[in-house]
């Protein structure tokens, strides 16, 4: 992490289009000298992060569960700030308020053929003392589902994409009248209701199936990383590619004075009432289904047989939620440009967690804590960026980019003016470097990737990269055909549709 933190200096001290795709000559560009000058700052800089310092930031920002509305939620904001001080940072938060719903009912029961109801609960684990701070969590929901109280038969969608709804076609099914349920992957969730509810369903399920995320792959928490039996995975639903942000107010800042909309005008809620569950909860429901058999593809790992009925399973759901707005807080830092000032570098990263968010999104917010910690340093000893470095730790990201967006709003006329790049992280783990973002970026970052040395293989994460692409490919791969080409996993910049930043990328910034 320190030496991929490091590296971001390069792009806060130069321009993307410098950079050779070579990064062992001069900076195209630049003279001889200060292409020096600009390395000799970027070794003071990779010095500087402390893995200590990582591990001190992150035990503190997660002691509590942190979502938005939560009082350890500002006390993080609160806390960043006064370390965006400490490190000799000019910074401030800006606040805004959002609608944010929270479950007040939740109820799940199998009705025919049997009696079973969900427990909808993840039991806290001895091993995991945060797991047991029950009172401060958020349940499992959807955020922006909308209520419902719905009974109808059961129908299995497999993932619940389009192509999923076309096999029922062949099959001669119809989801018309029914509560669907569909297993996590394939698609983001919020796709999943939306179809469902195109398709003349009436309720959405969403559970976790191990053959994904659980003990099909490995050893499940806490003896491994992936999901338990009575674990599910919360997230929003809401309709993003309509708009992401602030449902009450597209397309302006949040603020308290700003127009709201009725909830019966907000046009990114699901359509139909959407909950997630644990495949414990889901295993009865998938059980007491009949009719075809599911073809082998949705066919998952839990022990029973797949069928994709309708029936003779039939469900009750039932969703009620607090449609309340609550205040979100951006923590933003300015370092203002010695040559370009009126060029700004956003970087970008969530504080804001479904529960206490150790992964996402606390391990990459701390590794920007450490960058702002090293670009003060660099301060002190002199050094002035050429470009404006804006650093910002956003909130409500996990609900609908909430933060990023509403602030993107507010300051959507300096962006336009100022606006140059956007960069955006949300965790860290073991592995291979992913990036993805506008392709005009694509030749710089892999330069960029080429100086950064893995800490396992000491191999640049760019060559660990590539070899593992060779592997993948295995010996079926075309030895003419370019390294280059073949080995950018991660490296290729594409649009995805949930990054913290998508709302300043929306603003017609130029690239």
């Amino acid at each position: 992490m320190r030496n991929a933190v490091a590296s971001l200096l390069c792009l806060y001290l130069c321009a993307p289009a410098a950079f050779s795709a070579d990064t062992v000559g001069p900076l195209r560009g630049f003279s001889n000298d200060s292409a020096k000058t600009e390395r000799e700052w970027e070794s003071k800089f990779r010095a500087i992060p402390d893995p200590a310092n990582l591990r001190a930031y992150m035990e503190r920002l997660t002691k509590r569960p942190h979502h938005v509305g939560s009082p350890y939620d500002k006390d993080n904001a609160e806390w960043l700030l006064s370390k965006f001080k400490e490190f000799g940072l000019d910074a401030k938060i800006e606040t805004f308020d959002v609608l944010f719903p929270t479950p007040k009912l939740r109820a799940l029961e199998l009705i025919e053929p049997t009696k079973f109801t969900a427990k909808l609960e993840e039991p806290p684990v001895a091993a995991d003392p945060t797991s047991s701070q029950k009172d401060e969590q958020l349940p499992v929901y959807n955020a922006y589902s909308i209520d419902g109280d719905v009974t109808a038969p059961l129908v299995y969608v497999n993932y619940g994409t389009p192509e999923d709804y076309d096999m029922l076609d062949r099959l001669g099914i119809s989801v018309k009248g029914a509560i669907v349920i569909a297993r996590y992957g394939n698609s983001w969730r919020g796709i999943k209701p939306k179809v469902a509810a195109e398709h003349g369903a009436i309720g959405c399920l969403i559970y976790s199936d191990p053959r994904e995320d659980g003990y099909f792959q490995g050893e499940v928490y806490p003896a491994g990383p992936y999901r338990p039996k009575d674990g599910a995975q919360r997230g929003s639903v809401m309709d993003m590619p309509i708009h992401p942000g602030d449902p009450l107010t597209p397309g302006v800042g949040a603020t308290k004075d700003a127009k709201r909309l009725a909830l019966s005008e907000v046009d990114v809620f699901t359509k139909i009432p959407v909950m997630p569950i644990s495949y414990g909860d889901a295993e009865p429901l998938l059980a007491a289904l009949k009719g075809p058999m599911a073809p082998p593809a949705w066919r998952g790992a839990l022990p029973i047989t797949y069928h994709v009925g309708p029936g003779p399973a039939k469900v009750h759901l039932k969703l009620q939620f607090n449609w309340d707005t609550k205040p979100i807080y951006d923590v933003v830092a300015r370092i203002p440009g010695a040559t370009y000032p009126d060029e700004w570098i956003v970087r970008g990263n969530h504080h804001d967690a479904w529960v206490n968010g150790a992964e996402d999104p606390v391990s990459g917010a701390v590794a920007l804590m450490e960058e702002a910690r090293a670009l003060g340093a660099l301060l002190k000893q002199g050094w002035r960026p050429k470009r404006t470095i804006v650093l910002c730790l956003w909130d409500g990201e996990e609900e609908g980019l909430l933060g990023s967006t509403e602030w993107a709003e507010a300051h959507q006329d300096e962006l336009r003016k100022y606006g140059a790049v956007y960069i955006n992280s949300d965790g860290n783990g073991r592995g291979y470097l992913g990036v993805e973002g506008s392709h005009t970026l694509e030749k710089f970052l892999n330069s960029v990737a080429r100086d950064i040395e893995d800490p396992e293989t000491k191999l640049t994460v760019w060559k660990r990269l590539q070899m593992a692409e060779i592997e993948r490919q295995g010996p079926e791969a075309q030895p003419h055909r370019s390294a280059y080409r073949r080995t950018r996993i991660g490296l290729r910049l594409h649009r995805v549709p949930r990054l913290s930043g998508r709302g300043i990328r929306q603003l017609g910034i130029r690239r």
